[in-house]
């Protein structure tokens, strides 16, 4: 992965998110709107966010060494796992923001400014969150396609905000705290998907989606007769494997070891983000080839 390019693209997303801070911040208390600096303060927790993926992706990027063996790359999983903390926390705030509007009847300060603004920013967001996840799914770094969510929460949230202001404007205020607590709802679940995805990767649960093609693979390459046991774990871009290959019994050892290079070489060269597979060597006690046996 590029990691100097994924540092490079979350520090001009965090300069991005200030001035889209300050701005909230500012014409929101020049127009004694208090939900717009409300939103504001929410905008300084993308900053936050991307504080987190700058010095995960700075660990993450270190190479192997004693301590860590596999290298470093699950800090990113790390930083993704508490971004995605950070937007389940920003849609509690969401729901409790809505509630209080809700018993205490406040109704947002609305001006021609304070609904400019909060335009021009919500356009900005929208194009940092599209550049944002676009980069990240080209370079399939799961930290960049968080913060790119959590970028679209603060999207979310000024349209709650907006549309709290149209509700106003026609002469429904209550619909101002429910918007809140349907937004609530929908960034919290963006949240919770993003911490239950960097859990897995974290206990090691299997990579899905890839076995078919390195049996495949594995099948192709001379010599090989059979395989079986195929695990594989990590994240995309950075997946770890193991499998079972059976070779004909009598063959030499340097013979049997030139076939389970082969075999490595070939699954890292084909199978996108594969960086390792641990090939074991096993007897093949029948003639008859058939690389689906032993998966029963």
């Amino acid at each position: 992965m590029d990691y100097g390019r994924v540092i490079r693209t979350l520090s001009f997303i965090l300069v991005l998110n200030l001035v889209v801070a300050l701005l909230k911040g500012i014409f929101g208390i020049l127009a004694g709107s208090i939900s717009m600096v409300a939103d504001a303060f929410h905008s300084l927790s993308d900053t936050l966010s991307n504080v987190v993926g700058i010095l995960s992706i700075f660990l993450a990027k270190k190479p192997a060494d004693p301590e860590h063996p596999y290298g470093h790359g699950r800090y990113e999983t790390l930083g993704t796992l508490l971004i995605g903390g950070l937007i389940t926390t920003t849609s509690l705030w969401i729901i409790y923001e809505g509630y209080q509007r809700l018993i205490t009847s406040s109704v947002p300060s609305i001006t021609g400014i304070t609904t400019g603004v909060l335009c021009a920013t919500i356009t900005i967001n929208v194009l940092v969150y599209r550049y944002e996840e676009g980069v990240g799914r080209e370079l399939g770094s799961a930290i960049l396609i968080a913060d790119a969510a959590h970028t679209k929460s603060d999207v979310f949230v000024s349209l709650s905000v907006l549309a709290g202001f149209g509700a106003v404007k026609l002469g429904f205020p209550q619909v101002d705290p429910l918007i809140a607590f349907g937004i609530g709802v929908l960034i919290g679940k963006i949240g919770l998907g993003i911490i239950k995805d960097s859990a897995l990767v974290l206990t090691d649960a299997s990579v899905s989606g890839c076995e078919d093609e390195v049996k495949r693979i594995v099948s192709g390459v001379r010599g090989v007769r059979g395989c079986h046991n195929l695990r594989c774990r990590g994240k995309p871009g950075e997946i770890y494997g193991d499998i079972h290959v059976t070779v004909d019994p009598g063959m030499t050892v340097a013979d049997a070891h030139h076939i389970a290079t082969e075999v490595n070489a070939e699954v890292i060269a084909k199978i996108s983000g594969m960086k390792e597979i641990v090939v074991h060597l096993e007897p093949d006690c029948t003639t008859q080839r058939d690389v689906t046996k032993g998966d029963r």
